[in-house]
C-alpha cells in the first residue's frame, strides 16, 4: 500500500487490511505466487468466516471458499491485448487464459463496470452463468470544480499503451495551451517511458490530482482500451470538458456528453482539442454536460447495488447449504 491508501484505510474504522507482496496473475512468472496467495487468503477466510468473498482478480475464484464468491472484472489481459494490438494475445498467455476462465466459471457472480467489459469477458472466456453490471463511482465531495486555467490534462498509468498518451503528446506540440500528464511513467516490469512537449507531474496523491482536475479546463483520454474510465469521471466531476477515445465502453459511460475521437487519428484529436480551446462557449457546454453525467455515478448508488447482490448471494448460499444438509 502507498501512503495515500494507508491514510484512506486509517480513516475507515470498519476496514481491516491484511497486506502481502505476492505477484498478481497478469505478471510474469506469477503462478507460484498466485498459488501461495490463494493459500494465504483461505487461511484468512477460515479466521474471519465471511458471508461473501469479493475478488478483484480472477484465478482465486476457483478456490474452495467457505462462502459465495463475487468477481469484479476491472480489466483483462486478453481483452486489453485485442484492443491495443488488434489481434488475439499470443500463446504465451495460454496459461493465463486457462486460470482466468476457471476462476470466472467457478464464481457465483461476475460483475463488470460496463456492459462492454462484460461482453469482452464472455468473448474471451465463454458465456458466464450469472452476471451483473455495476458502474464505478466517485464521491463528488472529493472532486469539485474551481476556476479553470488554460490547461489540457491527462492522468493514469502513462506506461500503459491502452491509455494512448503518446497521441496526446504528439498533439501537444501544436496546441496553444500546455499539456499536463500525471501518473506513473515506470512499468511494473521496469521499463520507463519519457515524454517531450508536455509537463510530467509523476504520480500524485488523490488530493493533489483532484487539484489539477479542478484547474484544468480540458481532460483528454484518447484511450484504445478502458473498461470504465475512473480518471474521466474524476475530471468530469471537477468541471473539465472531456475529449475521449471513441471506443464502445467510453461511449456507454458518457453517451453524448463528451467529444469522441478515434484513438489512432492524431489529427482528429488535435482538431477536437483546438476547437474546445478556441471556444469558451463550446468548452463550457461540454463541461456542464459531462459533470451532470458524472453526478449520476454516485457512491450511494454503487454501494446500494453491491449491498443488494451481497445479500442475494448470501441468501442463496444459505438456502443451498440447508438443502444439502436436508439431503444428508
Amino acid at each position: 500500500l502507498n501512503r495515500a491508501q494507508r491514510a484512506q484505510i486509517k480513516s475507515r474504522p470498519n476496514v481491516t487490511v491484511f497486506e502481502s507482496s505476492y505477484r498478481l496473475e497478469w505478471m510474469p512468472d506469477a503462478w507460484k505466487d498466485v498459488q501461495q496467495a490463494g493459500a494465504w487468503l483461505l487461511e484468512i477466510a477460515a479466521d474471519i468466516h465471511p458471508d461473501v468473498v469479493h475478488l478483484n482478480g480472477y484465478t482465486h475464484g476457483a478456490l474452495p471458499w467457505p462462502a459465495p464468491v463475487l468477481i469484479m472484472a476491472h480489466s483483462c489481459v486478453l481483452s486489453w491485448w485485442q484492443a491495443v494490438h488488434d489481434k488475439p494475445a499470443p500463446l504465451a498467455w495460454a496459461s493465463y487464459r486457462q486460470h482466468v476462465a476457471r476462476g470466472l466459471h467457478a464464481s457465483n457472480l461476475v460483475v463488470a463496470p460496463t456492459h462492454v467489459m462484460l461482453a469482452a469477458l464472455e468473448q474471451q472466456y465463454g458465456a458466464l452463468p450469472l452476471t451483473r453490471v455495476i458502474p464505478n463511482a466517485r464521491d463528488p465531495k472529493a472532486y469539485t470544480p474551481a476556476r479553470k486555467e488554460p490547461l489540457v490534462l491527462t492522468a493514469g498509468r502513462l506506461w500503459d499503451e491502452a491509455k494512448n498518451v503518446q497521441a496526446l503528446v504528439r498533439a501537444a506540440a501544436y496546441l496553444p495551451w500546455p499539456v499536463i500528464v500525471a501518473g506513473d511513467t515506470q512499468h511494473p516490469f521496469g521499463e520507463t517511458v519519457a515524454f517531450s512537449d508536455v509537463q510530467a507531474l509523476g504520480r500524485l496523491s488523490p488530493e493533489a490530482l483532484a487539484g489539477w482536475y479542478a484547474r484544468a479546463a480540458i481532460y483528454a483520454l484518447p484511450a484504445r482500451y478502458e473498461p470504465f474510465g475512473l480518471s474521466a469521471l474524476e475530471a468530469a466531476l471537477c468541471g473539465c470538458a472531456l475529449v475521449l477515445g471513441d471506443i464502445p465502453s467510453l461511449r456507454e459511460v458518457w453517451a453524448d456528453t463528451s467529444v469522441f475521437v478515434p484513438p489512432d487519428d492524431h489529427r482528429a484529436l488535435r482538431v477536437a482539442l483546438e476547437q474546445l480551446i478556441e471556444s469558451d462557449v463550446l468548452r463550457a457546454r461540454y463541461a456542464a454536460k459531462a459533470r451532470a453525467r458524472a453526478l449520476q455515478f454516485a457512491p450511494q448508488r454503487m454501494g446500494a447495488a453491491y449491498h443488494a447482490v451481497y445479500r442475494e448471494l448470501a441468501a442463496a448460499w444459505g438456502d443451498d447449504a440447508q438443502h444439502l444438509a436436508a439431503r444428508a
